[in-house]
């Protein structure tokens, strides 16, 4: 088999395995904050940093959810961590927007963060600060989810079906499952463009 072929075989068996119930719970948890007037701010660094950016537009332009993303302001970003320290960027973040439990913590990660390694410590800094709060927290994360996993309300797993493909199939299926959010009937609230031309 090409490699084409193995990776596609690979994307398949990542969607058989995939648990559904939990995007539909996710996909509810989000209505219900959308219903009561919360916001909903996206985690993400490197490459889902900017599926964060993506996915921000999407739940704000479909969805009509109240979203943002720390790391769309690349300025207050740098100089937090020039002058705080990367760790604590996220939590610093949060804090200035008034984080409060009618909200919600979306967190797209390859590994969901990880103190013991020093992997994504703004993840688990801020996790731990929207824990203390009660804020919702919903993940979309591979390998084992990560600290995410662990303190998250609602948690999907991509599901590791190549060890040296881990961080391609996370980030792409982020995608996949922000945008099958922003099309499901309880959150969708405009049409997309193509779709509404004839």
């Amino acid at each position: 088999m090409s490699f084409t072929n193995t990776y596609f075989t690979e994307v398949q068996a990542t969607i058989e395995q995939l648990d559904f119930d939990a995007i539909e719970r996710c996909v509810a948890r989000l209505a219900q904050v959308r219903e009561r007037g919360g916001r909903l701010f996206v985690l993400g660094v490197g490459g889902s940093a900017a599926n964060a950016s993506h996915a921000v537009n999407d739940f704000r332009k479909l969805a009509d959810l109240e979203a943002y993303a720390p790391t769309d302001n690349v300025a207050e970003l740098t100089a937090r961590t020039n002058d705080e320290g990367w760790s604590t960027v996220f939590e610093a973040w949060l804090r200035t927007s008034h984080l409060h439990s009618h909200d919600v913590v979306l967190v797209l990660s390859v590994g969901g963060g990880n103190a013991e390694h020093n992997v994504s410590p703004n993840l688990v800094t801020a996790l731990r600060y929207a824990r203390s709060l009660g804020t919702s927290i919903i993940g979309v994360v591979g390998r084992d989810g990560g600290f995410t996993a662990t303190v998250a309300d609602e948690c999907i797993i991509v599901p590791t079906t190549n060890a040296a493909h881990v961080t391609p199939h996370a980030e792409e299926f982020q995608g996949i499952i922000w945008h099958l959010m922003v099309s499901h009937p309880s959150l969708k609230a405009s049409p997309t463009k193509w779709e509404s031309v004839p």
